[in-house]
């Protein structure tokens, strides 16, 4: 057998080998690797964390996972009581956790005046802030033709605008410091456009663009930018999203039948990312996260598997089904 030989064996039983980890992965191959072989949570421990966004969802479970891990929290959202809640679970889950630890600090982040000030109280209370975890936002249910145009314009003051301000007013602090870490809750829609979405997907688009650029820009300093792109999980996203119409909400909440992550499991890989300073992590379950790396790596076939499936074949994505299969929905 001559070298050139040997070197195209290796090489396809390598891919085989990557593609059998990929089939029984519910995040890309990297972020995989660094939950089995990488740093744990626990290596953030005494780290002082802002969660925005941390009432329900994504943002009270990686609340429940940081708090395990030794971290002091900032729980930013709209409802002080769920903040509460959430306060109340993080003490009891870690049982050396003061109150003092965990710091409720409601907000309604479309105040973009309010932003400084809660920035201001968090370095009063614990002398300086280590991360931010930008996590607010809203998904969207409407095709382009039913979308009013007030619409657009409220979800980008939302996804995009009120995520820019608030790294931008911690960011001077952790330059100046030469340490800190920008956590963002993108999507895999910020990877691919879906329809019946397309404001939401812009939205994570300019996310995903506008910390690119802030990554590159930061360079040597020890700034880390990460963006984390899950695939459908269990929350109440869904039913506060946008429709096309001002002042509607989509209502339709999520099937327990439906074949979506556990919301635990993402809060916890995200904690792996960030334990690691990793860039940028696919989180989610088949066919989603494959849609990702076809995405990535055959972009022209990707645009045109979406265009030939249309909405109904893409919406069976969403629900966790490959296009065909039965949709469990409410």
């Amino acid at each position: 057998m001559d070298l050139l030989t040997l070197v195209a064996l290796v090489t396809v039983g390598i891919l085989f080998l990557q593609l059998i980890r990929l089939a029984f992965s519910d995040g890309d191959l990297a972020l995989m690797w660094a939950e089995r072989f990488g740093n744990k949570p626990d290596v953030l421990a005494g780290q002082t964390v802002w969660i925005v966004g941390a009432s329900d969802g994504i943002g009270e479970h990686l609340a429940y996972e940081l708090v395990r891990a030794g971290c002091r929290l900032v729980l930013t959202a709209r409802r002080e009581n769920e903040l509460n809640r959430v306060k109340q679970h993080c003490l009891e889950l870690r049982s050396s956790a003061t109150e003092s630890d965990v710091l409720v600090l409601p907000m309604d982040v479309l105040n973009f005046s309010e932003h400084k000030k809660a920035f201001d109280k968090i370095v009063d209370t614990f002398n300086h802030l280590d991360v931010l975890v930008n996590n607010a936002g809203r998904t969207q249910r409407a095709v382009v033709l039913q979308t009013d145009f007030e619409i657009e314009r409220q979800m980008m003051e939302l996804n995009y605008f009120a995520n820019v301000s608030l790294t931008k007013t911690v960011l001077p602090h952790m330059v100046e410091r030469n340490s800190g870490q920008i956590v963002v809750t993108s999507s895999v829609a910020g990877k691919f456009g879906v329809p019946n979405s397309a404001t939401y997907c812009a939205s994570k688009h300019a996310l995903q663009g506008w910390y690119d650029s802030l990554r590159s820009e930061l360079g040597s300093k020890d700034v880390s930018v990460l963006l984390t792109c899950p695939g459908p999980v269990f929350s109440g996203i869904q039913k506060a999203g946008f429709t096309g119409k001002v002042g509607e909400a989509y209502g339709v909440g999520m099937n327990t039948a439906e074949k979506r992550m556990r919301t635990d499991r993402c809060s916890r890989l995200i904690s792996v990312a960030m334990a690691n300073k990793m860039l940028e992590v696919w989180i989610g379950l088949h066919p989603t996260l494959l849609m990702c790396y076809v995405t990535q790596y055959l972009p022209g076939i990707a645009k045109l598997i979406m265009m030939k499936m249309g909405k109904d074949a893409v919406d069976s994505l969403r629900h966790g089904q490959f296009p065909g299969g039965d949709k469990k929905s409410t």
